[in-house]
């Protein structure tokens, strides 16, 4: 089936529908018996799927507009890459960075598709692309729709002010009561960390990080919460704005070590057991350390277009 992508007017078809061979209708019957025999047999609802790199293109998607760990710019300098369903454009950033090296220690090719963030989860599940590396937290409730290689990064959470705000100098939450603030949709930022902050005014969540942090620019909200990267991107483009860091303290954001493991892992996602691109990605991954990791991050800010002259 043809996933529409709206945004740009587009018809874009599934990677499977476009190398496939087989006939439909067969192709469908097929999938449906391995699924009632898995059931039957196994208990387990998944079966062997496709790697998604049979013709050695590893087809991954990201919001093309979260810096620094992707972002689209108009040429491909510093090493960006064609956004396949966006003519003309190029992404870069991060996570393209890390969609490279995978590539290269496989013998695959890069392709690169934009997809709004509420759809990455969707598009791993339907097969419209091979894998997600878009600054995903590993959380339990996405683990339970997709399969998770990594992590690719620690991301700790943090909060951005302006430097000229009254919070400015918080040392913890409790000297955030009062502000208004908001975060990403869909987020840990916005659904758990904000509603700790007692007498917080929440308001709306923005609909992409670049959204959220126009909304503390311009003067709309006191402080936004994000991760470290964010943060880091963020200061780099706006330098009126300071990082508040509470880590390490009794006035940080407050959850179980194994929500905060969760949360502070970024991953990259794949279709429910795809083991074959779990165990190539994962191969890669854990021959990088925290400061292979850390020094790539650091590239990126320094790259992303908004932190240029």
């Amino acid at each position: 089936m043809a996933v529409e992508a709206q945004r740009f007017g587009q018809i874009f078809y599934p990677k499977r529908e476009r190398r496939t061979i087989m006939n439909r209708s067969i192709r469908l019957s097929a999938i449906l018996l391995l699924a009632v025999f898995v059931f039957t047999m196994s208990g387990t609802a998944f079966a062997d799927v496709p790697s998604g790199v049979e013709d050695g293109v590893l087809t991954i998607a990201m919001e093309c507009a979260y810096a620094p760990y992707n972002w689209t710019q108009s040429d491909d300098s510093n090493g960006a890459v064609p956004i396949a369903n966006v003519p003309g454009s190029f992404a870069n950033g991060y996570d393209v960075m890390i969609g490279k090296k995978i590539c290269e220690a496989n013998g695959w090719e890069l392709e690169v598709i934009q997809s709004d963030w509420d759809s990455l989860v969707p598009g791993v599940q339907t097969g419209t692309f091979d894998a997600v590396i878009a600054g995903q937290s590993m959380t339990a409730e996405r683990a339970e729709q997709v399969d998770f290689a990594g992590p690719y990064f620690y991301a700790t959470i943090v909060c951005l002010t302006k430097a000229d705000s009254p919070y400015a100098n918080a040392t913890g939450l409790a000297d955030l009561a009062g502000g208004s603030c908001t975060a990403q949709i869909a987020t840990i930022w916005y659904d758990t960390c904000l509603p700790q902050i007692t007498g917080a005014n929440l308001l709306p969540a923005a609909e992409t990080a670049p959204a959220m942090l126009m909304a503390l620019e311009t003067g709309m909200v006191d402080f936004v919460c994000t991760d470290m990267p964010t943060a880091q991107g963020a200061v780099a483009a706006y330098p009126d704005m300071v990082i508040l860091d509470f880590s390490g303290t009794d006035g940080d954001f407050q959850f179980t070590e194994q929500e905060r493991a969760e949360n502070v892992n970024i991953g990259v996602s794949m279709m429910k057991g795809n083991t074959v691109l779990h165990e190539a990605i994962d191969s890669v991954l854990s021959e990088m350390t925290v400061d292979d990791f850390n020094s790539l991050m650091e590239y990126a800010i320094s790259v992303q277009p908004l932190s240029e002259d």
